[in-house]
């Protein structure tokens, strides 16, 4: 691997790979001292065009974990404010000579389109609303780790989860929905029809605007923002009848069967898309995403670095 740049480039194989160095990683969160030696030297840069908590932080701690020097690098605070472009910004760190480049951007392609134009490892970690690959590939981690705590098996292929919310801004949906496939779950989306991507009945998915009728034959219920942030019309009546149709109540909760667990990329809108009830629930493993998306970026960072650090 050279590039992180989405699911869709990956093999069930090297996702496999991916998750199985992301246990190995996971223990090191555990450890008094957090530290391996694999990529001291290295040097990966956080630049964000858009804002984040938990992408930048953890990819920040994946990074020091590994002893990489890390720096983070916004764009509200760098020469793109004063004009510059995307491009003269990329090539000027990686004229610096950093080994890896994670970056956020409102463009749907644009980091592809960035490792055109650098000789440094790119990771997206968001672009646009299209693919944010580590966030599909921590979401698979914890539910695999969550279906080893209640002594079932890892596997996801037969495993059914329903994504809902906002999927039609959604970058997490598309990621999730390629590397679930690829794992051999089935994926139903859920959403008012306002709410669901272009052409959503092609990505070999069940598509369904009735939660209720779902909610109670699915492993993980997977919840997603409503971004109000990407939105410029009225995409539902109002809050209240969003909550009804396809917020996760405690009502909702109390249908789930026995072992489903209950995921949110995050930052979480209580009361609109999840109840406090739901989002701190003995089966939410919303908090188990956050630690394994530590233990992803570490298991990312090392396959895309390592390999020439050993050379």
């Amino acid at each position: 691997m050279k590039h992180l740049l989405g699911i869709a480039d990956l093999s069930r194989n090297e996702i496999e790979t991916l998750l199985a160095t992301a246990e190995e990683m996971h223990d090191v969160q555990s450890r008094p001292i957090k530290k391996l030696p694999a990529l001291r030297g290295r040097t990966v840069v956080n630049l964000f065009f858009e804002d984040s908590t938990r992408t930048r932080s953890s990819f920040e701690l994946a990074a020091k974990w590994l002893s990489a020097d890390a720096i983070n690098v916004s764009a509200k605070g760098s020469s793109v404010s004063k004009g510059e472009s995307m491009r003269d910004t990329l090539m000027t760190l990686d004229a610096m000579g950093v080994d890896a480049i994670v970056m956020r951007h409102a463009g749907s392609g644009s980091v592809a389109q960035a490792a055109g134009w650098v000789r440094a490892s790119m990771i997206n970690a968001g672009d646009g609303m299209h693919e944010h690959p580590t966030q599909a590939l921590l979401d698979a981690h914890a539910i695999r780790r969550h279906l080893r705590s209640i002594g079932q098996s890892d596997d996801l292929a037969g495993r059914r989860v329903a994504i809902t919310g906002d999927l039609l801004h959604s970058r997490v949906v598309r990621s999730n929905v390629l590397l679930l496939g690829k794992l051999g779950a089935s994926v139903v989306m859920v959403a008012p029809p306002t709410l669901l991507p272009p052409g959503a009945e092609t990505w070999g998915v069940d598509v369904t605007s009735d939660f209720d009728s779902v909610l109670p034959d699915v492993d993980v219920a997977m919840m997603l923002r409503v971004q109000r942030e990407r939105m410029s019309g009225g995409f539902f009546p109002s809050e209240r009848e969003y909550i009804d149709g396809y917020g996760l109540t405690a009502r909702r909760l109390a249908s789930m069967k026995p072992g489903a667990c209950i995921a949110h990329p995050g930052p979480l809108n209580r009361g609109l898309e999840i109840s406090s009830p739901a989002a701190d629930a003995a089966s939410s493993i919303i908090l188990d995403q956050v630690s394994s998306g530590v233990a992803v970026r570490m298991s990312v960072l090392y396959h895309l670095l390592a390999g020439d650090a050993g050379a």
